[in-house]
């Protein structure tokens, strides 16, 4: 009888870590709820905050909007440090957080092994229009949007045709006027911004990696 019951507890147990695998997995497959104040902005709009990015003129910028205590944005990392490695010499990165909690530049670096400029300023998301983590902007070296959408349908960034934010830039540094993105690329996935985000530390200033 108590084995039985041992047995009974433990499938209960493992059904219960079943359920809520896959209740993670289908709520971060939906798209991220639309704040009511979003305003969205167009591609091709000035985005004058570039400006004064810690960042070297004359390249194009990626902007990695990263929430460091969502699951999407952890499972991104990979993905990312893929492109910084594959980019790094013709585009800049910045690593946008986007969170409640307290984070050092340091801290952020340290999640991505990498010595990527951190700008802790808010208004960034609002300006290129993201709403949620993680998300890519790139901007053209006229400060002008260029893309602002996901990095791949795949939660996991392992789907080699949906990889969004690489054919940007692949469009982009091509000078490729006829790059067209469906639905899952330009609508937001992952975690919604907090509704209280800190900036945090003032950014660290340091050039990309090469």
């Amino acid at each position: 009888m108590r084995k039985l019951a041992v047995i009974t507890w433990l499938l209960v147990l493992l059904a219960g870590i079943v359920a809520l695998f896959w209740r993670n997995e289908w709520i971060y497959s939906l798209p991220t709820p639309v704040p009511l104040n979003y305003k969205p902005v167009k591609t091709g709009t000035p985005i004058q905050l570039a400006r004064s990015l810690p960042l070297p003129a004359g390249k194009p910028v990626l902007l990695h909007f990263y929430n460091p205590d969502c699951p999407c944005s952890r499972f991104n990392v990979p993905h990312f440090k893929s492109l910084v490695r594959q980019y790094g010499n013709e585009v800049s990165f910045a690593i946008v957080p986007i969170t409640n909690k307290h984070y050092t530049a340091r801290d952020i670096q340290d999640k991505f092994g990498m010595d990527i400029p951190v700008v802790f300023d808010n208004r960034i998301a609002t300006v290129c229009g993201v709403y949620a983590a993680p998300q890519a902007a790139i901007i053209d070296t006229n400060y002008r949007l260029y893309y602002c959408g996901n990095y791949n349908r795949s939660r996991y960034c392992s789907d080699k045709r949906t990889e969004y934010a690489r054919q940007a830039l692949d469009g982009l540094l091509h000078h490729n006027a006829s790059v067209i993105f469906d639905q899952f690329a330009l609508k937001a996935y992952g975690c919604g911004i907090p509704t209280k985000c800190t900036n945090n530390e003032e950014p660290l200033k340091q050039s990309p990696p090469n």
